[in-house]
């Protein structure tokens, strides 16, 4: 039986730069100042839905208290000025959309040296003179996906805490199994985040390379889907994801559109050759069978 999941009419994204810079005239920077890729689509949509932007005193800003790490966040107090560029699109426009407002405030992050956060990954969007900017095509690697992570039992001895930052803990002894790695950034192209359960500390990163896999090619299908024209405000998948050929994983869940998630959970022979492997919910290891608790995976 396929999994339904709610397809949004549209969605947004936002990008916020932190500057000490005061930002004069931004008119003179979006379209011209971007790259080539989106210039001409930055031109037509500047002042629509599909992309406005707004200046703030850092003290008077909404986004003071964005979900960023300690640094991060520091930085983003300290500075005199926010510029928050905003993109809101039918969500058959996306990844386009989001793409173009992303340039813009790379443009803005340049112009004015500033820092970008994208504030739905968490994480800082790195920019520089000799980069190549943003991309026309699109890749989910470049800055797209974050991840949260953190362990289900808040006084664990592992030492992750709740808003642990991915690779914390890795001294871990092995057999703690109390790790959720959630990913950040797919609902911005309607997609249900995907979550993985009961993993060991020790290898987060591990379970975030894999659940990349799993992103790109449910992302992949998604927008191959968005192209076929008329859409239902819902989208059928099947349960067992395929990726190059070869069974991947199996997905459960009930998504919704406030707080929907997918679970994944690997089939054992990805699990032979990746560095998780199952356990039984006894502790126990040993070869993977129906009755395991899904998605339950230990270094």
């Amino acid at each position: 039986m396929p999994i339904t999941y709610p397809v949004p009419a549209q969605t947004s994204s936002v990008f916020v730069v932190v500057t000490d810079r005061t930002p004069t005239d931004l008119s003179s920077i979006i379209p011209w100042r971007m790259g080539p890729s989106h210039r001409r689509a930055a031109r037509d949509a500047l002042g629509t839905p599909r992309l406005t932007l707004e200046v703030f005193r850092s003290t008077r800003s909404p986004w003071r208290r964005m979900d960023l790490g300690a640094e991060d966040l520091k930085r983003v107090r300290r500075a005199r000025h926010h510029v928050v560029v905003t993109s809101t699109a039918p969500v058959e426009e996306q990844p386009e959309a989001a793409q173009v407002a992303r340039a813009a405030a790379r443009g803005i992050a340049e112009a004015y040296h500033g820092a970008l956060y994208d504030p739905l990954t968490g994480a800082a969007v790195y920019h520089c003179a000799e980069c190549p900017g943003e991309r026309q095509d699109f890749q989910l690697g470049d800055d797209w996906l974050g991840w949260r992570v953190s362990c289900a039992e808040e006084e664990h001895a592992c030492g992750l805490g709740a808003a642990a930052p991915a690779g914390a803990g890795a001294e871990a002894g092995e057999g703690c199994s109390c790790l959720v790695t959630t990913s950040r950034g797919l609902r911005r192209f309607g997609l249900p985040e995907i979550t993985l359960t009961g993993l060991a500390c020790a290898h987060s990163l591990c379970a975030v390379t894999v659940l990349r896999t799993v992103a790109e090619s449910l992302l992949a299908g998604h927008f191959a889907w968005l192209s076929t024209g008329p859409r239902s405000a819902c989208r059928g998948i099947a349960r067992r994801l395929r990726v190059a050929g070869v069974d991947y994983a199996v997905l459960s869940g009930i998504p919704d559109e406030e707080n929907g998630l997918l679970r994944v959970r690997l089939t054992p022979d990805v699990v032979a050759r990746s560095c998780l492997r199952l356990r039984l919910p006894g502790g126990h290891d040993g070869d993977p069978r129906p009755h395991h608790t899904p998605g339950l995976l230990v270094a």
